[in-house]
């Protein structure tokens, strides 16, 4: 057990490293799927491998023998958990679980800002022009969810690059890519080793909105040559005001555009790319997903099996 129970807690290494990759190769949607699904899989599984450890070092004490009628000699003899690293893992299992709760709080508190500003917006259109010199255009979930572009983007883009635009942000509220956002974040709340992973759902949830919007417009260079225009406008323009983390916009999250001009050329690079959907699909995901399949399943089996030999422990000494 004592092997087996660290390796879930080693597992979102590979997951890390692969995460750039495949939101490189991968068709968006497909990516964005499999790198959010992963995300929190292993967070989980990490949150229960510390879970046996607590418990390991918990079923030591005297206290913990005496309720659960088992021979306290047995289950020493048996156990290879120390209580440091028993305790070690609670601390850890515990800030885990206050990081998710909190990033859960503040992704509540945003969708529901977010939800309340596209309410307060005037008229009962989808699309909200707003009157600013700054080129602005993002996407607010809500009920309805709202597109607001201002004056600024609209004379920076001519019609074709409009049209791209718009079919961009209401990608983002039809595949409610928030959420997608939102559980890749939770993920790295409770296990920051999965950071990369969060970033390259960030990024390809852009890139699905991408698609989407070429699929829209027909066209992949119309919509590869707003995404420049816009982020050349937005470069002349870096202020932009305070709006709720649920926000997306044609270049990424709104809440700091400029970080994520790192990602526009490869965008545009992919969009001019011949388009993946067309790809054979065996040939480019069979293998990522046997290989997230692969990380997971191992993870999984190795937290159970280490969960497992505890049960057995415990039987064992109640014996």
């Amino acid at each position: 057990m004592h092997l087996l129970v660290y390796l879930p807690l080693l597992f979102p290494v590979p997951a890390a490293l692969a995460a750039r990759p495949l939101a490189d190769r991968l068709e968006p949607r497909l990516a964005t799927w499999l790198l959010t699904v992963c995300g929190l899989a292993l967070a989980a599984l990490s949150c229960a491998a510390l879970g046996v450890l607590a418990v390991a070092g918990l079923v030591r004490w005297p206290l913990a023998a005496s309720l659960g009628d088992w021979s306290l000699a047995t289950v020493r003899a048996g156990d290879s958990v120390s209580v440091v690293e028993s305790v070690v893992a609670a601390v850890v299992l515990a800030a885990a679980v206050a990081a998710g709760v909190r990033m859960l709080w503040r992704r509540m508190r945003a969708l529901a800002a977010a939800a309340l500003e596209a309410a307060c917006l005037p008229g009962p259109e989808r699309l909200v022009i707003v009157d600013d010199d700054a080129p602005d255009a993002y996407a607010l979930p809500g009920l309805p969810g709202r597109v607001v572009v201002s004056t600024g983007m609209l004379d920076a883009l001519d019609d074709t690059d409009r049209e791209a635009m718009l079919a961009h942000e209401a990608a983002h509220l039809a595949c409610h890519h928030y959420a997608f956002v939102a559980a890749a974040h939770l993920a790295v709340a409770v296990n920051p080793l999965l950071k990369p992973v969060a970033t390259a759902v960030a990024y390809t949830v852009e890139r699905w909105a991408d698609e989407r919007a070429a699929t829209t417009c027909g066209d992949r260079r119309q919509v590869a040559r707003a995404v420049g225009k816009a982020a050349l406008a937005t470069a002349h323009h870096p202020s932009r005001r305070r709006l709720p983390g649920a926000v997306f916009g044609l270049l990424g999250r709104h809440r700091n555009p400029l970080a994520t001009a790192g990602p526009v050329p490869r965008r545009v690079a992919a969009l001019l790319a011949p388009s993946r959907a067309s790809s054979p699909p065996l040939n480019h995901a069979l293998l990522p997903l046997a290989g997230a399949a692969a990380v997971v399943g191992s993870s999984a089996l190795c937290a159970f099996a280490a969960a497992h030999d505890l049960h057995l422990l415990l039987k064992l000494a109640g014996a």
